[in-house]
């Protein structure tokens, strides 16, 4: 769904015009899109799951996780992922975005698994100083991380199946266990 503003040319108006508003929109390449709204109860699970993982494994207060409602800036507008870190002090508590994104993580769905391989894997390991970029299932164990590599470049996904499998966060510093981001799930 593209919608209509002519008043938002750029990232700062979008966030301006977003700001409050019902419904969920991102900004991609100067346009504004719907997002899904009314996502299941797998979803909102492995989202809260993983940010907590996240925010204990992290603890040291030199990052913040956010989910759903903080926006990242990409080279090609705004996106919200599902669960993001950036670092502590990175900005304010009352931005409304983040362009120094290290890690940000997208929950599959029937409707967004095109986008999440695509576009949003294209924007997201675009972001100067991201570390990672993790897709995951929302019906069984299995994730796709992208990895920014010794050489600054990201390589093809690795996909990590099976409860007794661990996500290695090099570029956090952090492992996480799928068995704990799935518990109750799978």
């Amino acid at each position: 769904m593209n919608l209509q503003a002519p008043a938002v040319r750029t990232v700062e108006d979008f966030l301006r015009w977003n700001e409050g508003r019902e419904g969920r929109y991102e900004f991609v390449h100067g346009r504004i899109t719907g997002m899904m709204t009314g996502g299941t109860r797998h979803h909102a699970q492995l989202m809260l799951e993983l940010a907590l993982l996240l925010k204990t494994a992290l603890a040291s207060g030199d990052y913040i996780v956010t989910a759903a409602d903080y926006a990242v800036r990409t080279p090609f507008g705004v996106r919200y992922p599902d669960v993001l870190v950036e670092p502590s002090g990175a900005n304010t508590g009352d931005s409304l975005a983040t362009d120094r994104a290290l890690f940000v993580a997208e929950i599959l769905s029937p409707s967004s698994l095109a986008t999440d391989f695509g576009e949003k894997a294209e924007e997201y390991t675009a972001i100067d100083g991201l570390a990672h970029y993790l897709v995951l299932s929302q019906d069984e164990p299995r994730v796709w991380l992208w990895s920014r590599g010794g050489d600054g470049a990201f390589g093809k996904p690795e996909m990590i199946a099976g409860s007794a499998e661990t996500i290695e966060l090099a570029g956090l510093g952090v492992s996480i266990a799928l068995a704990e981001i799935y518990r109750g799930i799978a």
